[in-house]
């Protein structure tokens, strides 16, 4: 298990989608350079979305990125948000990157990887919002049916939201799905369908129209 925090982030418009993971690399040197920063986030996978393929039917194109950011415990989560070197030197640059302040996309989480292989460089992200008829038991079994994938995934990875989502991202879970490439990608979905990421206990368990799936690939990361 380890802790984790996760976003899914929109960029600011006036960025073209192309020039939305350069801006967001000029953000991530910033972090490097705050000492709160680099003590309390021992990994950082900036995941921008997929383009130049076609999107993968059933994944989303409202969303530019998932940042996956791997810390040293759980109360670093809290403690970002209040200290003063990264509110002076990261705060200020989020709205040129951003849609908004990140703090308004971004979940804290506990991490269980599911699948333990080497990640590739392609991720299908799924942010699971439960079904209101889902029982706790069934939501535990849907969290260990994740460990069964299709054919074409490698790493898999079951993030369990464990604080209190900003508005407008209540989602109760965040799965990674990776694969080798973004071709490798479009070939087991277009072969599949996005529905087959979902094994049965999952796709029983959560409300479907309300999960976003965002198809995405590795454009920056620390170490």
């Amino acid at each position: 298990m380890a802790w984790k925090m996760i976003y899914l982030a929109k960029r600011n418009p006036a960025l073209a989608p192309e020039q939305f993971s350069q801006a967001w690399r000029e953000h991530s040197a910033l972090g490097a350079g705050c000492t709160n920063v680099r003590d309390k986030v021992l990994g950082v996978m900036q995941c921008s979305r997929v383009l130049g393929h076609p999107t993968p039917e059933g994944c989303s194109t409202d969303y530019d990125g998932v940042n996956l950011l791997l810390l040293k415990n759980r109360e670093a989560a809290d403690d970002i948000w209040s200290d003063p070197e990264t509110l002076a030197i990261m705060r200020p640059d989020e709205p040129r990157v951003f849609s908004t302040y990140v703090r308004h996309f971004t979940l804290v989480c506990e991490e269980q990887v599911m699948v333990d292989v080497p990640r590739g460089r392609c991720m299908v992200a799924g942010f699971l919002k439960r079904a209101s008829s889902t029982t706790e038991p069934a939501w535990a079994r849907a969290a260990q049916g994740a460990r069964s994938v299709p054919p074409g995934v490698g790493r898999c990875v079951w993030n369990r939201v464990a604080a209190a989502p900003p508005p407008g991202y209540d989602y109760d879970a965040i799965v990674e799905w990776w694969f080798e490439s973004p071709e490798a990608a479009c070939r087991a979905l277009s072969a599949q369908g996005l529905q087959a990421l979902l094994p049965l206990d999952v796709a029983k368990a959560i409300e479907l129209p309300a999960c976003v799936f965002v198809f995405t690939q590795v454009t920056h990361h620390r170490p």
